[in-house]
């Protein structure tokens, strides 16, 4: 060798760096929706966007924006029919996932969230993580990975292990944290 630096990279393919300016840009709408959250000691501010494989958006939402125990993720699931709260526990629409023309629209989805959707929960029977696969999303994009303040961790796990692309974006984890200072030491 003659002490040259080896040669750079090749540049990502124009498709990977769109693609990954899009995710940027939802994942920033999803933080900037976690500043809406009413706060709380309990749980953390959290938001979420789902978009379509066409890069349109489908839902958004917050955490303990329809009530005081909603996770963003379910929220936003909700919003388009993906998921229905039952007043004891979140289905699939029946059990078997949303209805078909609902399943439809989220092939290809991905769902942007400000946190790391959870794989373990105290405050309803059924994980964000849970949720999102009987939804049929496959590709989670995320900030900030949940820390084990109130339950630990374990939705990045619980999504690759049933086949989801999972992407993790700590760029805009500081941002995620933003909101929930008031948790954080």
């Amino acid at each position: 060798m003659d002490g040259a630096a080896p040669p750079a990279p090749p540049p990502a393919p124009p498709a990977a760096a769109a693609r990954r300016g899009d995710d940027l840009r939802w994942l920033a709408l999803a933080c900037d929706l976690a500043a809406q959250c009413p706060p709380s000691a309990t749980a953390f501010s959290v938001g979420a966007v789902i978009v379509d494989a066409d890069g349109r958006e489908l839902a958004r939402g917050f955490s303990r924006e329809t009530d005081p125990q909603a996770h963003a993720e379910e929220t936003a699931l909700a919003k388009i029919g993906a998921v229905l709260w039952t007043g004891s526990e979140w289905t699939g629409r029946g059990r078997t996932g949303p209805d078909p023309r609902t399943r439809e629209r989220l092939r290809g989805a991905t769902i942007y969230s400000s946190l790391e959707p959870c794989g373990r929960r105290l405050s309803r029977p059924r994980t964000c993580a849970e949720l999102i696969l009987a939804a049929g999303i496959r590709r989670v994009v995320f900030a900030w990975r949940e820390p084990p303040l109130f339950v630990e961790g374990e939705g990045v796990e619980l999504l690759r292990a049933r086949g989801a692309q999972v992407v993790e974006l700590p760029e805009l984890a500081a941002r995620a944290r933003e909101p929930n200072a008031h948790l954080l030491p």
